[in-house]
């Protein structure tokens, strides 16, 4: 999966694993993680459980984003970011709100500080989601709650020790 990969043109790094029990890698959006709030008649907006392990031991914290590179916005859309998770958390369940230690969700593209679900636009074809859990050399990687997904993006560009991604699709017929 390389065109309009998101991690294409940043530094490579290692990988470690993560699973879910809400989705398979490579499979469609569940309607729980598809969005109600943009229309998806049954869309829950609700966040997909994770859990990952094998992240390098120096790994301080945490971050998890899910980002939609096929959105038509000429910058794609960032559905859900979550900065500061502590180290000793390898697990979040499925529709969390409640995030662990001084963890916090940075508001998404549509500007709401939670998860959004997947929302493809009726006949825009296949959307790519990239759900990814950042390892960090920090556990505090110094982005305001009221700052963007991609202001994280380029923060913890440098401090990123590995990453794991699941990737997922939705599309909305005509």
């Amino acid at each position: 999966m390389t065109e309009n990969d998101p991690f294409a043109r940043l530094p490579e790094v290692p990988g470690f694993t993560v699973t879910s029990s809400t989705l398979r890698d490579g499979d469609a959006l569940p309607l729980a993680q598809l969005s109600g709030i943009f229309g998806v008649p049954g869309g829950g907006d609700v966040s997909p459980q994770l859990s990952w392990r094998g992240a390098p031991p120096e790994t301080r914290g945490y971050a998890v984003t899910m980002y939609d590179p096929d959105a038509p916005t000429g910058s794609g859309f960032w559905h859900w970011a979550v900065a500061d998770l502590p180290a000793s958390v390898t697990e979040l369940p499925e529709g969390v709100t409640d995030l662990p230690g001084a963890a916090f969700a940075l508001p998404n593209d549509a500007r709401a500080a939670r998860f959004i679900g997947g929302a493809p636009p009726a006949g825009h074809g296949p959307h790519r989601y990239f759900i990814t859990v950042h390892a960090l050399d920090t556990d505090q990687i110094g982005v305001p709650a009221d700052g963007t997904p991609a202001y994280l993006g380029f923060t913890m560009a440098s401090h990123i020790l590995a990453r794991a991604t699941l990737h997922a699709t939705a599309e909305t017929p005509a």
